[in-house]
C-alpha cells in the first residue's frame, strides 16, 4: 500500500487560507503541501469511528510526537486550536486512538496531523512560541507539512 495521498484542491485552498495560523505557518516565503511524506505519514484510509473516538489504522512518526486534529469553524480551519490529541512513539503506531472531546459529527471536516514533541516531555505543548509556531511544531518533510483535511466518518 501506497502512504502518499494526493493533495486535493479543498487542501490546497485551505493551506492558502490559512496565512498566519499559526500551527502549521513554515515561513512568509515558503509555498507548503499538505500529504504524507517518506518518513512520516498519517493512514487516512479506512478511518473509523466509536461514539467521539476516531481510529486511523496506521500512523508513521520518525520521532517521538503527536497525532493532533485541529478544527473547522465557520467553514474554515483553526490551526489556532486542537480538538484532540493522542501521544505517539516514533516508529510505526498501529490502531491509533484519538478522543475527540467536543463531539464529533459524521461527515464534520477536520484537519489530522502531525506535531514534534520537541522538548521530549511527552506533553503537547501548543504554546506559541512566536506569532507563527507553537513549541510542538508541526511535522514536515521538505516543504510538505504531514496532515489531511478528512470528513469525520
Amino acid at each position: 500500500m501506497s502512504h502518499r495521498h494526493p493533495v486535493g484542491t479543498i487542501a490546497i485552498t485551505i493551506l492558502l487560507s490559512l496565512g498566519a495560523q499559526g500551527a502549521w505557518a513554515q515561513s512568509d516565503q515558503t509555498p507548503i503541501s499538505m500529504g504524507n511524506g517518506v518518513a512520516n505519514w498519517i493512514n487516512v484510509e479506512d478511518v473509523t469511528r466509536s461514539g467521539g473516538t476516531l481510529t486511523f489504522q496506521e500512523v508513521q512518526i520518525e520521532a517521538d510526537g503527536w497525532l493532533v486534529i485541529h478544527p473547522f469553524e465557520d467553514g474554515a480551519p483553526n490551526g489556532d486550536k486542537y480538538v484532540a490529541s493522542t501521544f505517539l512513539n516514533s516508529g510505526s503506531n498501529k490502531d491509533v486512538e484519538i478522543i475527540v472531546h467536543k463531539g464529533l459529527a459524521s461527515g464534520e471536516m477536520f484537519i489530522v496531523m502531525l506535531h514534534s514533541d520537541s522538548n521530549k516531555n511527552e506533553i503537547l505543548d501548543f504554546v506559541f512560541v512566536d506569532e507563527r509556531n507553537v513549541m510542538d511544531r508541526a511535522v514536515f518533510e521538505g516543504n510538505t507539512m504531514i496532515g489531511h483535511v478528512i470528513a469525520a466518518p
